[in-house]
């Protein structure tokens, strides 16, 4: 953040470039450039979905900005986030991905995520799921958006996250909590939850303000 910033307490902050933006994606570039360009942006294939999940799982109990500064090490490591590719894995994938020290290297993040990779897999041919992963994932699109002023305004789960958390564990996905796939829904635009003074407010086209 520039020493020109100017902070409105609790709600927004002004960069020198005139934008406002939450504090979190004000002070790290590479934050800032996530929050500028893709966060909330609505994610709709099943390959950007399946990444997605995969890397909230691996940001349970970390901080987002360690986990998008080894984005690049995870893709490299789970073959760009294919799920065809991750679901073929077996143990010697398992032990190379234990030996890179580009990511997280916890076994049970990395076997759910192989796991979960066979799921996704899974749902294709699901009779009972209409789009595979993309198509249940935004069958939870919620009929109306937070609107936050304020950080402390905005949930860590919802109704819809606590129903999709359930419905993706009866599918057998792992590391798939209500707090998780809440991020997981306002990373790929499912919710909308830029405060209100964002200059991001509103740009995802899934929800009209």
């Amino acid at each position: 953040m520039s020493d020109r910033a100017d902070e409105v307490p609790g709600v927004v902050v002004v960069g020198a470039d005139g934008l406002a933006r939450p504090l979190w994606a004000s002070v790290d570039p590479l934050m800032q450039e996530y929050y500028d360009t893709e966060w909330g942006m609505p994610v709709r294939d099943e390959r950007g979905l399946f990444e997605r999940l995969s890397l909230e799982a691996f940001q349970s109990g970390l901080s987002w900005a360690t986990i998008l500064r080894k984005r690049p090490a995870f893709r490299a490591a789970f073959d760009g986030f294919d799920p065809d590719a991750v679901a073929a894995y077996g143990d010697a994938e398992v032990a190379r991905l234990l030996q890179d020290a580009g990511i997280i290297r916890n076994r049970a993040k990395i076997t759910a995520t192989i796991h979960n990779a066979r799921a996704t897999v899974a749902l294709r041919d699901d009779p009972d799921v209409e789009g595979g992963l993309p198509g249940l994932i935004w069958s939870f699109q919620p009929a109306e958006t937070p609107e936050p002023v304020a950080f402390a305004d905005i949930p860590t789960t919802s109704p819809e996250s606590v129903a999709l958390s359930t419905a993706l564990k009866i599918k057998g996905f792992r590391f798939v909590g209500p707090t998780t796939m809440f991020a997981l829904m306002e990373a790929a635009g499912i919710v909308d939850t830029h405060l209100m003074g964002s200059h991001r407010r509103g740009s995802s086209g899934v929800w009209a303000h």
